[in-house]
Protein backbone atom coordinates (compact mmCIF):
# COMPACT_ATOMS: atom_id res chain seq x y z
CA UNK A 1 0.00 0.00 0.00
CA UNK A 2 1.34 3.23 -0.67
CA UNK A 3 2.39 5.81 1.68
CA UNK A 4 0.43 8.81 1.86
CA UNK A 5 3.11 11.86 2.11
CA UNK A 6 1.48 14.79 3.82
CA UNK A 7 1.57 18.32 4.47
CA UNK A 8 0.61 18.38 8.23
CA UNK A 9 -1.30 21.36 9.56
CA UNK A 10 -0.74 21.94 13.24
CA UNK A 11 -4.45 21.39 13.69
CA UNK A 12 -6.16 18.62 13.74
CA UNK A 13 -8.24 20.57 10.76
CA UNK A 14 -7.45 23.72 9.34
CA UNK A 15 -9.91 26.34 8.49
CA UNK A 16 -9.58 26.83 4.57
CA UNK A 17 -10.57 30.16 2.75
CA UNK A 18 -14.12 31.15 2.41
CA UNK A 19 -15.46 30.32 -0.81
CA UNK A 20 -17.65 32.58 -3.07
CA UNK A 21 -21.01 33.06 -1.85
CA UNK A 22 -22.66 33.47 -5.60
CA UNK A 23 -23.90 30.78 -7.76
CA UNK A 24 -24.28 31.27 -11.41
CA UNK A 25 -27.91 30.89 -12.98
CA UNK A 26 -29.13 30.03 -9.41
CA UNK A 27 -28.81 33.03 -6.68
CA UNK A 28 -30.70 30.99 -4.20
CA UNK A 29 -28.28 27.95 -4.16
CA UNK A 30 -27.27 27.18 -0.81
CA UNK A 31 -23.26 26.95 -1.90
CA UNK A 32 -20.35 25.95 -0.20
CA UNK A 33 -19.36 28.66 2.74
CA UNK A 34 -15.66 27.35 3.03
CA UNK A 35 -13.47 24.26 3.43
CA UNK A 36 -11.74 22.11 6.48
CA UNK A 37 -8.27 20.66 5.92
CA UNK A 38 -8.21 17.24 7.75
CA UNK A 39 -4.80 16.03 8.84
CA UNK A 40 -5.20 11.90 9.66
CA UNK A 41 -2.37 12.17 11.70
CA UNK A 42 -4.00 14.91 14.15
CA UNK A 43 -7.86 13.98 13.40
CA UNK A 44 -7.82 9.87 12.65
CA UNK A 45 -11.13 9.36 13.86
CA UNK A 46 -14.18 11.38 12.40
CA UNK A 47 -17.87 10.90 13.43
CA UNK A 48 -19.64 11.29 16.85
CA UNK A 49 -21.97 7.76 16.10
CA UNK A 50 -19.18 5.72 17.28
CA UNK A 51 -15.82 8.06 18.00
CA UNK A 52 -15.08 10.60 20.10
CA UNK A 53 -14.42 13.54 17.70
CA UNK A 54 -15.46 14.86 15.01
CA UNK A 55 -15.48 17.35 12.65
CA UNK A 56 -14.47 20.89 14.08
CA UNK A 57 -17.97 23.04 12.94
CA UNK A 58 -19.79 25.67 13.82
CA UNK A 59 -22.95 25.96 14.40
CA UNK A 60 -25.52 25.45 11.55
CA UNK A 61 -22.57 24.14 9.28
CA UNK A 62 -22.81 20.18 7.65
CA UNK A 63 -20.95 18.26 5.58
CA UNK A 64 -22.71 16.19 2.93
CA UNK A 65 -20.89 12.94 2.21
CA UNK A 66 -22.02 10.26 -0.09
CA UNK A 67 -21.26 6.36 0.08
CA UNK A 68 -21.53 2.92 -2.38
CA UNK A 69 -20.70 4.74 -6.21
CA UNK A 70 -20.48 5.58 -8.67
CA UNK A 71 -23.78 4.20 -10.78
CA UNK A 72 -25.55 5.61 -13.41
CA UNK A 73 -27.58 7.51 -14.21
CA UNK A 74 -27.96 8.15 -10.29
CA UNK A 75 -24.26 9.40 -9.59
CA UNK A 76 -24.70 11.47 -12.38
CA UNK A 77 -27.61 13.29 -11.40
CA UNK A 78 -26.43 13.91 -8.17
CA UNK A 79 -23.39 15.58 -9.47
CA UNK A 80 -26.23 17.55 -11.78
CA UNK A 81 -28.02 19.03 -8.55
CA UNK A 82 -24.86 19.63 -6.81
CA UNK A 83 -23.49 22.00 -9.16
CA UNK A 84 -26.75 23.73 -9.65
CA UNK A 85 -26.28 24.37 -6.08
CA UNK A 86 -23.00 25.35 -6.17
CA UNK A 87 -22.13 22.54 -3.28
CA UNK A 88 -19.05 20.56 -2.96
CA UNK A 89 -19.00 17.25 -0.82
CA UNK A 90 -16.94 14.69 0.12
CA UNK A 91 -17.78 10.71 -1.82
CA UNK A 92 -16.42 7.18 -0.31
CA UNK A 93 -15.67 5.47 -3.58
CA UNK A 94 -16.21 1.28 -3.81
CA UNK A 95 -13.16 0.41 -5.53
CA UNK A 96 -15.22 -2.20 -8.22
CA UNK A 97 -17.91 0.70 -8.40
CA UNK A 98 -15.06 2.70 -9.19
CA UNK A 99 -13.71 0.00 -11.85
CA UNK A 100 -16.93 -0.27 -13.62
CA UNK A 101 -17.33 3.56 -14.11
CA UNK A 102 -13.79 5.18 -14.40
CA UNK A 103 -15.31 8.26 -16.39
CA UNK A 104 -18.27 8.78 -13.33
CA UNK A 105 -15.19 8.85 -10.90
CA UNK A 106 -13.00 11.46 -12.95
CA UNK A 107 -16.20 13.79 -13.40
CA UNK A 108 -16.87 13.52 -9.64
CA UNK A 109 -13.27 14.49 -8.88
CA UNK A 110 -12.84 17.56 -11.62
CA UNK A 111 -16.29 18.53 -10.32
CA UNK A 112 -14.49 19.60 -7.15
CA UNK A 113 -15.57 16.98 -4.89
CA UNK A 114 -13.32 15.32 -2.73
CA UNK A 115 -12.72 11.20 -3.10
CA UNK A 116 -11.85 8.82 -0.59
CA UNK A 117 -12.71 5.00 -0.70
CA UNK A 118 -15.20 2.82 0.69
CA UNK A 119 -13.47 -0.58 0.79
CA UNK A 120 -12.91 -2.83 -2.54
CA UNK A 121 -16.00 -4.82 -2.58
CA UNK A 122 -18.47 -3.43 0.13
CA UNK A 123 -18.31 -6.39 2.57
CA UNK A 124 -20.53 -6.03 5.75
CA UNK A 125 -18.08 -8.11 7.66
CA UNK A 126 -15.28 -5.99 8.15
CA UNK A 127 -15.97 -5.85 12.06
CA UNK A 128 -14.93 -9.75 12.32
CA UNK A 129 -12.31 -9.72 9.63
CA UNK A 130 -8.78 -10.60 9.87
CA UNK A 131 -5.85 -7.98 8.76
CA UNK A 132 -5.07 -9.54 5.77
CA UNK A 133 -8.71 -9.33 4.69
CA UNK A 134 -8.80 -5.97 5.77
CA UNK A 135 -5.87 -5.08 3.94
CA UNK A 136 -7.01 -6.49 0.97
CA UNK A 137 -10.00 -4.28 1.20
CA UNK A 138 -8.62 -1.27 2.19
CA UNK A 139 -5.88 -1.49 0.02
CA UNK A 140 -7.39 -2.96 -2.77
CA UNK A 141 -10.34 -0.39 -3.05
CA UNK A 142 -7.95 2.26 -2.61
CA UNK A 143 -5.51 0.71 -5.62
CA UNK A 144 -9.21 0.70 -8.11
CA UNK A 145 -10.01 3.96 -7.12
CA UNK A 146 -6.88 5.28 -7.74
CA UNK A 147 -6.64 3.95 -11.39
CA UNK A 148 -9.77 4.65 -12.24
CA UNK A 149 -9.33 8.57 -11.48
CA UNK A 150 -5.79 8.41 -13.21
CA UNK A 151 -3.87 9.85 -10.68
CA UNK A 152 -2.96 8.63 -7.08
CA UNK A 153 -2.27 12.43 -5.55
CA UNK A 154 -6.55 12.66 -6.80
CA UNK A 155 -7.28 10.25 -3.84
CA UNK A 156 -8.00 11.42 0.11
CA UNK A 157 -6.76 9.55 3.13
CA UNK A 158 -10.25 9.33 3.94
CA UNK A 159 -11.91 6.08 4.46
CA UNK A 160 -15.44 4.72 5.69
CA UNK A 161 -15.89 1.10 6.62
CA UNK A 162 -18.77 -0.32 4.60
CA UNK A 163 -22.15 -0.81 7.25
CA UNK A 164 -20.48 1.53 9.72
CA UNK A 165 -19.54 -2.13 11.03
CA UNK A 166 -15.73 -1.03 12.41
CA UNK A 167 -13.49 -2.53 14.75
CA UNK A 168 -10.13 -2.08 16.80
CA UNK A 169 -8.34 -3.99 13.66
CA UNK A 170 -9.53 -1.64 10.85
CA UNK A 171 -9.10 1.60 13.25
CA UNK A 172 -5.46 0.29 14.40
CA UNK A 173 -4.91 -0.59 10.78
CA UNK A 174 -5.85 2.24 8.66
CA UNK A 175 -3.92 4.48 11.79
CA UNK A 176 -0.94 2.91 10.84
CA UNK A 177 -1.49 3.99 6.86
CA UNK A 178 -2.18 7.57 7.94
CA UNK A 179 -5.70 7.52 7.07
CA UNK A 180 -8.73 8.80 8.29
CA UNK A 181 -11.00 6.83 9.71
CA UNK A 182 -14.51 8.49 8.95
CA UNK A 183 -17.78 7.11 10.21
CA UNK A 184 -20.90 10.12 10.36
CA UNK A 185 -22.72 12.32 12.90
CA UNK A 186 -26.22 11.91 11.19
CA UNK A 187 -27.38 9.23 8.55
CA UNK A 188 -30.53 9.54 6.55
CA UNK A 189 -31.89 5.91 6.10
CA UNK A 190 -32.17 6.91 2.54
CA UNK A 191 -30.80 3.20 1.74
CA UNK A 192 -33.94 1.80 3.69
CA UNK A 193 -36.72 0.09 1.72
CA UNK A 194 -39.72 2.48 1.96
CA UNK A 195 -38.52 5.47 2.42
CA UNK A 196 -39.80 8.58 0.72
CA UNK A 197 -37.87 11.66 -0.42
CA UNK A 198 -39.83 14.01 2.09
CA UNK A 199 -38.77 11.07 4.81
CA UNK A 200 -34.99 11.35 4.08
CA UNK A 201 -34.83 15.35 4.30
CA UNK A 202 -37.03 15.38 7.12
CA UNK A 203 -34.94 12.44 9.33
CA UNK A 204 -31.81 14.34 7.93
CA UNK A 205 -33.22 17.53 9.15
CA UNK A 206 -34.37 16.03 12.51
CA UNK A 207 -30.76 13.83 13.79
CA UNK A 208 -28.89 16.95 12.61
CA UNK A 209 -30.87 19.73 15.13
CA UNK A 210 -30.68 17.10 17.68
CA UNK A 211 -26.52 16.80 17.27
CA UNK A 212 -25.91 20.69 17.87
CA UNK A 213 -27.62 21.90 14.62
CA UNK A 214 -23.91 20.44 13.01
CA UNK A 215 -22.35 17.28 11.44
CA UNK A 216 -21.52 14.62 9.04
CA UNK A 217 -24.53 13.99 7.40
CA UNK A 218 -24.01 10.01 5.53
CA UNK A 219 -26.27 9.71 2.18
CA UNK A 220 -25.58 7.30 -0.87
CA UNK A 221 -25.41 8.15 -4.52
CA UNK A 222 -26.90 5.39 -6.03
CA UNK A 223 -30.78 5.22 -4.58
CA UNK A 224 -32.90 6.85 -6.99
CA UNK A 225 -35.00 8.26 -3.52
CA UNK A 226 -31.55 10.31 -3.04
CA UNK A 227 -31.52 12.09 -5.75
CA UNK A 228 -35.12 13.17 -5.24
CA UNK A 229 -34.21 14.33 -1.80
CA UNK A 230 -31.30 16.25 -2.22
CA UNK A 231 -33.09 19.16 -3.99
CA UNK A 232 -35.30 19.27 -1.17
CA UNK A 233 -32.73 19.14 1.73
CA UNK A 234 -30.24 21.34 0.03
CA UNK A 235 -33.10 23.98 0.08
CA UNK A 236 -34.62 23.00 3.94
CA UNK A 237 -30.89 23.46 4.73
CA UNK A 238 -30.60 27.36 3.02
CA UNK A 239 -34.22 28.00 4.45
CA UNK A 240 -33.12 26.93 7.82
CA UNK A 241 -29.76 29.19 8.20
CA UNK A 242 -27.38 25.87 7.25
CA UNK A 243 -23.96 26.51 5.60
CA UNK A 244 -22.31 23.51 3.62
CA UNK A 245 -18.70 23.01 4.36
CA UNK A 246 -16.52 20.33 2.49
CA UNK A 247 -13.58 18.54 3.84
CA UNK A 248 -10.46 18.06 1.67
CA UNK A 249 -7.12 16.14 2.45
CA UNK A 250 -3.77 18.01 3.49
CA UNK A 251 -1.30 18.43 1.23
CA UNK A 252 -1.50 19.30 -2.93
CA UNK A 253 -3.48 17.95 -5.30
CA UNK A 254 -4.14 18.29 -8.77
CA UNK A 255 -6.61 20.67 -9.88
CA UNK A 256 -8.18 18.24 -12.11
CA UNK A 257 -7.70 14.77 -13.90
CA UNK A 258 -8.07 14.18 -17.81
CA UNK A 259 -11.46 12.65 -18.85
CA UNK A 260 -11.87 9.06 -19.59
CA UNK A 261 -10.60 7.90 -22.67
CA UNK A 262 -12.69 4.14 -23.50
CA UNK A 263 -9.87 2.12 -25.02
CA UNK A 264 -10.91 -0.94 -27.40
CA UNK A 265 -10.76 -3.32 -24.76
CA UNK A 266 -12.98 -1.54 -22.20
CA UNK A 267 -16.46 -2.15 -21.01
CA UNK A 268 -18.65 0.20 -22.70
CA UNK A 269 -19.85 0.57 -18.52
CA UNK A 270 -16.60 1.67 -18.12
CA UNK A 271 -17.49 4.95 -19.97
CA UNK A 272 -21.22 5.15 -18.82
CA UNK A 273 -21.06 8.71 -16.80
CA UNK A 274 -24.24 10.24 -18.31
CA UNK A 275 -28.20 10.20 -17.53
CA UNK A 276 -28.58 8.86 -20.78
CA UNK A 277 -27.81 5.55 -19.75
CA UNK A 278 -30.89 3.05 -18.79
CA UNK A 279 -29.96 1.85 -14.93
CA UNK A 280 -31.24 -2.08 -16.66
CA UNK A 281 -28.35 -1.23 -19.52
CA UNK A 282 -25.45 -0.69 -17.70
CA UNK A 283 -26.22 -3.31 -15.10
CA UNK A 284 -26.10 -5.54 -17.64
CA UNK A 285 -23.10 -3.82 -19.40
CA UNK A 286 -21.23 -3.69 -15.70
CA UNK A 287 -21.69 -7.42 -15.23
CA UNK A 288 -19.15 -8.28 -17.82
CA UNK A 289 -16.86 -5.86 -17.09
CA UNK A 290 -15.10 -7.47 -14.30
CA UNK A 291 -15.69 -11.15 -13.54
CA UNK A 292 -14.18 -10.78 -10.10
CA UNK A 293 -16.40 -7.97 -8.94
CA UNK A 294 -19.46 -8.24 -10.85
CA UNK A 295 -21.34 -9.71 -7.47
CA UNK A 296 -20.39 -6.07 -6.06
CA UNK A 297 -21.73 -4.20 -8.81
CA UNK A 298 -25.26 -6.34 -9.10
CA UNK A 299 -25.74 -5.82 -5.27
CA UNK A 300 -25.16 -2.42 -5.56
CA UNK A 301 -27.71 -2.02 -8.82
CA UNK A 302 -29.87 -4.24 -7.10
CA UNK A 303 -30.16 -2.32 -4.18
CA UNK A 304 -30.86 1.21 -5.66
CA UNK A 305 -34.05 -0.07 -7.69
CA UNK A 306 -35.40 -3.21 -5.54
CA UNK A 307 -34.52 -1.25 -2.31
CA UNK A 308 -33.30 -4.76 -0.66
CA UNK A 309 -34.91 -5.73 2.60
CA UNK A 310 -33.19 -8.51 3.73
CA UNK A 311 -30.56 -6.95 6.55
CA UNK A 312 -27.85 -8.17 5.34
CA UNK A 313 -27.95 -6.41 2.14
CA UNK A 314 -28.70 -3.23 4.08
CA UNK A 315 -26.42 -1.04 4.72
CA UNK A 316 -26.48 -0.69 8.35
CA UNK A 317 -28.13 -2.64 11.15
CA UNK A 318 -28.63 -1.86 15.16
CA UNK A 319 -25.11 -4.38 15.57
CA UNK A 320 -23.16 -2.29 13.12
CA UNK A 321 -22.90 0.20 16.11
CA UNK A 322 -21.28 -1.84 19.27
CA UNK A 323 -18.69 0.24 19.28
CA UNK A 324 -20.34 3.78 19.47
CA UNK A 325 -18.68 5.88 22.30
Amino acid sequence: MRRLGLAFCALAACIGPALAQSCPGNPDAIGTSRTITVNPASLPQIGRMQYATSLPLEDHEVVITFDDGPLPPYTSRILDILAENCVKVDYFLVGSMAEAYPALVRRIYNAGHVIGTHSLDHPLRFNSMGEEKIAHEIDGGITAVDAAVGDPRAVAPFFRVPGLRRSKEVDDYLAAHSIAVWSADEVADDWRKGMTAKKIVALALKRIEAKDHRGVLLLHDIHPVTVKALPMLLKELKDRGYKIVQAVPAGERPASVPEYVRTKTASPAANSGDDAVSHEGSAKRAAHHSAKHKHVRRHHERTAVARADKPEATAYDPGAFAYWH
